[in-house]
């Protein structure tokens, strides 16, 4: 399936990455504007498979976050799918299972999208260090956060 391009104009996005690097000093701003494509894809997949209880990776949601921050850039891209993609934060690095970024990856897929795989990484793993604290996890809503399931060890 060919990549869906151009999910945000250029202004958009400039002013979507300096919010990833004012919040991330020192993010170099091609790996911002990574995170805020990466971002961008989960927010429209999400908007699209709202029943499919999707979560990024605590990379991408700092770029959540940053969409999030530009309320008006944020609406109209959720409903450009779907509708308003909830965001409930939460953080226990503890409660993590892998197969949860690797279904919301495969439902990118299916949307249109290819994943920038290097940002789908386990909390304590990330390519980059970010602000973001939430971790999701699928609990049977959209974003949910608690109880989280363990990993089958």
């Amino acid at each position: 399936m060919a990549e869906r391009t151009a999910l945000l104009d250029d202004t958009q996005r400039r002013g979507v990455v300096q919010t990833v690097m004012d919040a991330n000093p020192g993010m170099a701003a091609e790996m911002a504007g990574r995170v805020v494509d990466e971002a961008a894809k989960f927010v429209l997949t999400a908007a699209e498979f709202p029943q499919a209880a999707l979560t990024p990776s605590r990379v991408v949601d700092e770029g959540w976050h940053a969409l999030i921050l530009h309320t008006r850039l944020y609406k109209a891209l959720c409903t450009r799918r779907g509708g308003y993609v909830e965001h409930t934060p939460g953080y226990d690095p503890e409660n993590y299972d892998p197969a949860i970024l690797t279904r919301t990856q495969a439902m990118m897929r299916e949307a249109g999208f290819t994943p920038d795989e290097e940002l789908w990484t386990a909390p304590d793993k990330p390519l980059v260090a970010v602000a973001a604290k939430c971790q999701h996890s699928d609990d049977g809503g959209l974003i949910v956060v608690q109880p989280k399931p363990k990993p089958k060890g």
